[in-house]
């Protein structure tokens, strides 16, 4: 029950679904202080509004872990129910909001901090140009922009790392592009190519973070040659390993759209590409009844790819 030193009181007459919301928001949150907060209600006055569901079910809904909620059973079974409910009416408003059928039409755009802004930029340029659609563009982590997804705050959200669905979160991954990575650097003297893996040896490196797909790849491919590289730096934001690409002299491992301004004005040369190793970029949605049009539009570009992740068999 939502305090152990109390009894659930006998079930009321009819559901409250004020109630329900009250209950569905911290579910959400997993903590009281946080939901009253974003309620804009009494924390105590919110503790009594599930106190009164928990009686009117006559069942508990939460345990204490420390100062955490956890779900019971029960409570896991009311909240599917309760994102059907609320999940749907969120998405009722993020429709309107849209401008389905009206002059103005809106898209809400997610970006994960790490994804490079050029590819951002050359993706959304086609809607950019037209008068009739305003666009917002958030930027966080995947987990943050994803719970914004879940709640309907947001159309799509773009990542360089899938996501895979489950009951709670039926989320709709699309592979929408792949791209080679490459060795960029400063132009080099004279005309020779750059060969690998012969002309690593001796170079300093600028690389992803070691929490990126793509420097998972690089550190295997380098294993499997038996290079040691010297790292000059390892950056987790592409905007930032941009700028030491730029700066730095040192080459840099990175997708090629990331730097295709400075390849463009001769300040950066790309040296080759690196086989096998890739950045995939996904688009990520939640089931809706009505999608955005807008949206539909956008990843039914002729270079996307759907590739739809499904959770691994276990083995």
């Amino acid at each position: 029950m939502f305090y152990k030193n109390e009894r659930i009181r006998p079930p009321v007459k009819q559901l409250n679904f004020r109630h329900l919301l009250y209950f569905w928001h911290v579910a959400k949150s997993g903590h009281l202080t946080r939901a009253a907060r974003d309620l804009r209600v009494s924390q105590s006055a919110l503790s009594a509004q599930i106190r009164h569901l928990e009686g009117y079910f006559g069942k508990a809904l939460f345990d204490r872990v420390g100062r955490r909620l956890t779900l019971t059973d029960f409570g896991e079974t009311v909240l599917g129910y309760a994102d059907g409910i609320f999940g749907l009416g969120q998405e009722l408003v993020a429709t309107v909001r849209g401008g389905m059928g009206q002059r103005v039409q809106q898209l809400r755009v997610g970006a994960v901090a790490t994804l490079s802004r050029n590819f951002v930029d050359n993706l959304l340029r086609p809607i950019l140009v037209e008068p009739r659609i305003r666009l917002s563009l958030e930027s966080g982590t995947l987990e943050e922009l994803l719970g914004r997804l879940q709640v309907h705050n947001l159309d799509v959200v773009f990542s360089n790392r899938p996501v895979v669905a489950d009951s709670g979160r039926p989320w709709r991954c699309v592979r929408i592009d792949r791209q080679s990575v490459c060795l960029v650097g400063p132009p080099r003297p004279g005309t020779a190519r750059f060969r690998l893996p012969v002309d690593v040896a001796g170079q300093r490196f600028v690389v992803p973070g070691p929490s990126s797909d793509i420097r998972s790849q690089f550190d295997a491919w380098c294993e499997k040659r038996k290079l040691r590289i010297e790292v000059a730096a390892e950056v987790d934001d592409m905007a930032m390993l941009r700028l030491l690409a730029r700066d730095s002299g040192a080459i840099t491992v990175l997708p090629e759209v990331v730097v295709q301004d400075e390849l463009r004005d001769g300040r950066l040369y790309r040296y080759c590409s690196i086989p096998g190793v890739f950045e995939n970029f996904y688009a990520i949605t939640a089931q809706r009844r009505h999608p955005s049009p807008i949206l539909q539009r956008l990843l039914g570009h002729p270079a996307a790819a759907e590739s739809p992740v499904r959770r691994p068999e276990a083995r």
